[in-house]
């Protein structure tokens, strides 16, 4: 399922509690539709140490999604570029001409180096690690939030489909009767063509018992009567469960199952289908549950 969620800081060290405010700390969690969690991560290298309980503060909150977790350092260039002192300079200075005593063709510092260095963070790893875990699980609160207002328009739409389904499952129970008698007769007419008999009343009795018993088999065969009943019963059960929405753990996984139960019945009503009418029935069901299928992939 998709979402976003983003939460900012500001980092104060509590033991200088007047010294400005030059860096605020910034998550940012994203995900996108996947059948499985992949998590992946873009720290500055500050905060890399950070990654496994982050990392394990999602795991036990999401099953499902292709997660990106972003954490920044937002600096105020204002505030750090007042505290540019005469010894900071000096000893930028200091540094870079021992440098250039093992290294002379290095460049000298620009301005734009020197302001960058000078406005660097400076930060008490004591006091970030809690700040960016808070910051964390203020985000995937607000990223679960976001979610569930998605899933529960897509379980709008997943039961608009199933009543679809449901009303072609009612359609086709009616026609099955019809269908499975209609064939009983062709089989018999044919059979009666292949001995070269006309009349019923021709055959031997041992003969029409013959071919009565193999026209009821085939009928038994192409009647699907039982495919619609699980169908139906399937439905009932998904309808169930997004009805239960975030009640129900696990939801996802085990619509994916159900899901694919429908679509064998499906499979199966085209395969035995013997009239245009139960085929079309056939064809529409399965793009109802092809397009079920797509989006329940999205569902924890």
């Amino acid at each position: 399922m998709t979402g976003y969620a983003s939460a900012q800081v500001s980092l104060q060290d509590p033991a200088n509690p007047t010294h400005p405010q030059h860096m605020r700390l910034g998550l940012e969690i994203r995900s996108v539709n996947s059948r499985f969690l992949d998590l992946s991560f873009r720290l500055p290298d500050e905060l890399r140490e950070h990654e496994p309980a982050i990392r394990e503060l999602i795991t036990s909150h999401l099953k499902r999604g292709k997660v990106e977790v972003r954490a920044s350092f937002e600096s105020n260039a204002s505030q750090a570029l007042s505290e540019l002192s005469v010894a900071l300079l000096q000893r930028l200075n200091h540094l870079q001409d021992q440098i250039k005593v093992w290294l002379p063709h290095a460049k000298d510092l620009s301005v734009s180096d020197v302001l960058k260095l000078g406005s660097q963070p400076d930060f008490d790893k004591d006091l970030v690690g809690p700040a960016l875990i808070d910051l964390a699980q203020l985000s995937i609160k607000q990223l679960i939030q976001s979610r569930q207002r998605e899933g529960e328009r897509l379980a709008k739409s997943l039961i608009e489909r199933i009543e679809q389904i449901q009303q072609l499952n009612a359609q086709a129970l009616p026609l099955v009767s019809t269908a499975v008698e209609q064939q009983r007769l062709r089989f018999l007419e044919r059979w009666r063509e292949a001995v070269g008999l006309v009349e019923a009343n021709q055959l031997p009795d041992t003969v029409q018992e013959r071919a009565l018993a193999e026209a009821t088999a085939y009928a038994v065969r192409i009647d699907v009567s039982e495919e619609l009943t699980r169908l139906g019963a399937h439905l009932e059960e998904i309808q169930s469960l997004l009805e239960k929405g975030g009640k129900s753990e696990g939801i996802g996984k085990r619509l994916d199952f159900l899901i694919q139960e429908l679509h064998r019945e499906a499979n199966t009503l085209g395969s035995k289908s013997t009239s245009l009418e139960l085929t079309r029935i056939s064809v529409d069901m399965k793009v109802l549950i092809e397009q079920m299928r797509e989006q329940v992939q999205n569902l924890e």
